[in-house]
């Protein structure tokens, strides 16, 4: 202990009166670095970390050339996937469905951009990775936390030890790894460009607002239950019962003319279930002095209304109904609906009323579509957001 109280370490170096704080650097195992033992307290000499274990690519030139080839091999994977992706997004139709056994149909061009996605994402981290645990130093370091405004000498020592670890990791001396690792960064980066610019810019991916008023549904066809595939009768439907429904015929062929006013669906390759995913309706019946607005009412039968299963939030499927409130659920982001009130929304982030679906019966009692929807079904995208 000094004059002024405080103690001085075997540095040499002042430090505060306190016994939990000394100032003498403790190694931290055989192979470490010059400058990067740490400080600690006296009663701790050792901070528990695990000495340095010497690696192959530590001693031998030609093991870290072998580790070098493995991570360009992993990061020329990564380029090989991103180059995939970009091939079946020029080349392969969208909606294109193929059959593997044991998968059942497949959309083709959506399974390649998922496994060329996948290869690209995985290469670049195996890579990563491996590089690290053959190449780069894997010594733990622990230092005392440093005041805001360090003095310029521990700046410099700052820079000193990011120059150092920039020549250990290699980066400058395995030319092959540098290379590959930034084309695979680099080319990473083009897909989502390709789909953002060039989709928008060439019309790849069409008005949203044109896509998803173009549903299956049109004057006519009856709704049938899901899975059931049965037709509905008004009578079937009794006070606070909940059918999930579809157009008949979604499951066939989908050439058939469209509703008057309206585009539809003439895509011979377009799947079942995105045919579903726009069409799905949810049926209910009601007392029909509960309702608020004359149009639920009137485009209704009897009670007797159809909604869009599809949130107008995100487009999760809503599936809740609460027979006593009349609201209905969206069990992802909590959006409440009031079905005695046009489906509007009372509660959550959703921003516009489910469309309705107008109804009526068939000679035979059977629940039909009066049209097609009025209004686009799904999430209000930028293009119709209000």
């Amino acid at each position: 202990m000094n004059e002024n109280g405080s103690h001085t370490g075997e540095s040499g170096h002042e430090r505060p009166d306190n016994p939990h704080v000394t100032g003498h650097e403790v190694s931290l195992g055989e192979g470490h670095v010059p400058g990067t033992g740490v400080t600690v307290a006296d009663r701790f000499p050792n901070p528990g970390l695990p000495p340095h274990q010497v690696r192959h690519a530590d001693v031998d030139e030609r093991a870290a050339k072998r580790a070098e080839r493995q991570v360009a091999a992993l990061f020329t994977l990564s380029i090989l996937g991103t180059v995939g992706f970009l091939v079946a997004y020029f080349t392969i139709p969208m909606a294109t469905m193929v059959f593997i056994p044991w998968f059942g149909h497949l959309d083709l061009a959506h399974t390649l951009f998922g496994v060329f996605l996948g290869l690209s994402l995985l290469g670049i981290g195996l890579g990563a990775v491996h590089w690290a645990k053959t190449l780069m130093p894997d010594e733990e370091v622990v230092e005392e936390r440093h005041p805001i405004v360090s003095p310029v000498a521990d700046r410099q020592g700052v820079i000193d030890t990011m120059n150092r670890g920039a020549e250990q990791s290699q980066i400058g001396r395995r030319h092959l790894i540098k290379v590959t690792g930034g084309t695979a960064l680099g080319v990473f980066a083009l897909p989502l460009l390709v789909q953002v610019v060039g989709g928008l810019a060439n019309g790849k991916m069409g008005d949203a607002t044109t896509e998803l008023r173009n549903t299956f549904w049109r004057k006519g066809l009856r709704l049938i239950t899901d899975p059931e595939k049965r037709p509905i009768k008004a009578s079937d439907v009794t006070l606070g019962s909940v059918f999930h429904v579809l157009p008949e015929g979604i499951f066939d062929h989908p050439h058939q003319h469209p509703a008057h006013g309206q585009t539809f669906e003439h895509d011979e390759n377009l799947g079942v279930m995105e045919r579903k995913a726009k069409a799905a309706v949810l049926l209910m019946r009601l007392d029909p002095k509960d309702f608020k607005s004359s149009k639920a009412r009137d485009w209704g039968y009897q009670g007797i209304v159809a909604y869009s299963k599809i949130c107008t939030h995100a487009g999760c499927p809503v599936g809740l109904y609460e027979q006593q409130t009349h609201h209905l659920l969206c069990p992802c982001h909590q959006s409440t609906f009031d079905v005695t009130d046009d489906c509007k929304v009372v509660f959550g982030p959703a921003k516009r009323p489910l469309p309705q679906l107008k109804i009526t019966v068939d000679k035979d009692g059977y629940l039909v579509a009066d049209d097609g929807f009025a209004e686009p079904v799904g999430p209000s995208f930028w293009t119709r957001a209000r």
